[in-house]
């Protein structure tokens, strides 16, 4: 194996799906905290209440309507696997692992409860501070997201989230107040979880999307991207060591025949859903096909010269991405059809199918490296990759996953494949290293975890936490520099 000496091994989280604790010390509520479980059919929804007092719930809050938590719905997230209240426990085992980094991400309304303060929650401040603590006792560095999937309820209520520009200096206010309180605890940041998603899920919205939805769409990734860059300039001012680095989903996509067609479709899907994102935080500017992207919809965005010279000043240092599965594009009319959990398009007929309908293909993990850093030459972290699947605790407590195993066995080959053809790859963070809410379905059953969590779909269980086999393999791989799979 090649993989380099210092080579960041860890797993990886996020504050909403882990934390719980939602309502403790000063947090305010988050979007995540109004919204319900769901499961692979069934998508989660956000719950309300309108001024006259009436209740619902929907895809998204009504206007003049205020997140509400209502008696008879279960929100997972609130307890999430209650990290808040077992953190030094957790990161003891991810210790014996003896993972090398760990990445989290900050809650914005734990620091900021409302999102719009200029004080922050100093008891959430505090937290955070105990938690990196924690790490570097074992000598694990943080890698830390400030913003992952997560927006302070207040900030969608009364600012219509991130559709106001005054976000991004609500966003620029919240990355400096952590960059200053823990700029001798973190070095490497990420400003935003899967950027890409605002405009990749489009595609997949039942009904399909309109105009309106990618004027919408193109607009909150504006302000993010500028929110985004100012938060670059400003961490590299508070410490010039910090590696402060983009997330983009990366989900690859190959044209299913060689027509034309598709092979012209394939080039322009990479270009809307992973090559958008990671051009203007890596290159600093719109591509010449953004303007090919707007005119499709009709996009006209607010866009200043202060924005286009910040984004320019404020490019990344790091590309991080989170991979799982492939897809496939066709202009064709197909009946092997995918449809699950964020998985759309023609089945790919070389490759096998999970539970939640996601494409196994650890080659395209290899492809997906090597294009992003011939384009990009930056230093690039696997952030995200894993298996979701059901596990089952056998009589006398083992739980034994090869499937998990084999998974990231081939996935972590293809990242050696990758290093041998010259790609600096500097870290792998498998997801959901302990189990986690599932940020798409909402469950607790499509388990990720090198580390079991007794806790079910409907909120019941101990929360005891039991090493499976895949936690003594990682284990080794760790150890061996990933040359014992």
């Amino acid at each position: 194996m090649t993989f380099p000496k210092n080579f960041l091994w860890g797993g990886a989280t996020a504050a909403n799906q882990i934390e719980g604790a939602y309502d403790v010390d000063g947090r305010g509520l988050s979007v995540m905290d109004i919204t319900t479980a769901g499961s692979l059919h069934q998508r989660r929804q956000v719950t309300y209440r309108m001024p006259d007092g009436t209740t619902g719930k929907a895809d998204s809050l009504p206007q003049g309507a205020e997140g509400a938590i209502l008696p008879d719905e279960y929100y997972p997230n609130h307890v999430g696997i209650d990290f808040y209240h077992h953190y030094k426990e957790d990161i003891a085992l991810f210790a014996q692992m003896g993972f090398k980094t760990f990445r989290m991400s900050i809650s914005w309304s734990r620091i900021f409860p409302h999102g719009d303060e200029q004080e922050p929650n100093q008891a959430g401040l505090a937290f955070y501070h105990d938690v990196f603590n924690e790490l570097h006792k074992y000598n694990i560095e943080p890698l830390v997201t400030i913003s992952h999937y997560e927006l302070p309820l207040y900030l969608e209520e009364h600012y219509d989230g991130w559709n106001n520009r005054k976000l991004i200096d609500f966003y620029a206010h919240f990355a400096q107040t952590v960059f200053e309180a823990y700029k001798d605890q973190v070095k490497y940041w990420l400003t935003f979880n899967e950027i890409n998603t605002t405009i990749m899920f489009l595609d997949m919205k039942q009904g399909g999307a309109t105009d309106a939805d990618y004027q919408a769409a193109y607009q909150q990734l504006h302000y993010q991207y500028v929110a985004s860059a100012k938060a670059v300039q400003i961490g590299h001012a508070i410490n010039p060591d910090f590696q402060i680095g983009c997330m983009i989903c990366g989900i690859v996509s190959y044209p299913l025949t060689p027509d034309p067609k598709d092979i012209l479709q394939n080039r322009y899907n990479w270009e809307q859903n992973i090559f958008y994102s990671g051009d203007v935080q890596c290159f600093g500017e719109y591509p010449t096909y953004a303007k090919r992207l707007w005119d499709a919809h009709h996009v006209h965005l607010d866009i200043t010269d202060e924005d286009l010279a910040e984004l320019k000043k404020g490019t990344v240092d790091l590309y991080t991405f989170s991979y799982y599965m492939s897809s496939t594009v066709t202009t064709h009319t197909t009946d092997e059809k995918v449809g699950g959990n964020f998985s759309m398009g023609a089945k790919n007929p070389y490759l096998h199918y999970s539970e939640w309908q996601w494409a196994d293909d650890p080659m395209g993990l290899q492809y997906y490296l090597e294009i992003i850093y011939d384009r990009y030459h930056l230093p690039i972290m696997v952030v995200e990759n894993g298996l979701g699947a059901k596990d089952t605790v056998k009589a006398d407590g083992t739980i034994h996953d090869p499937y998990r195993i084999n998974y990231l066995k081939e996935h972590i080959q293809a990242m050696d494949q990758a290093i041998k053809d010259g790609v600096n790859l500097i870290g792998y963070t498998s997801w959901g290293c302990i189990d986690l809410v599932s940020a798409g379905t909402g469950q607790m059953s499509k388990r990720y975890g090198f580390i079991y969590v007794d806790r079910d779909d409907q909120g019941n269980g101990t929360l005891k936490r039991t090493p499976k086999d895949s936690f003594y393999w990682y284990q080794k791989v760790i150890q061996s520099n990933g040359a014992d799979l």
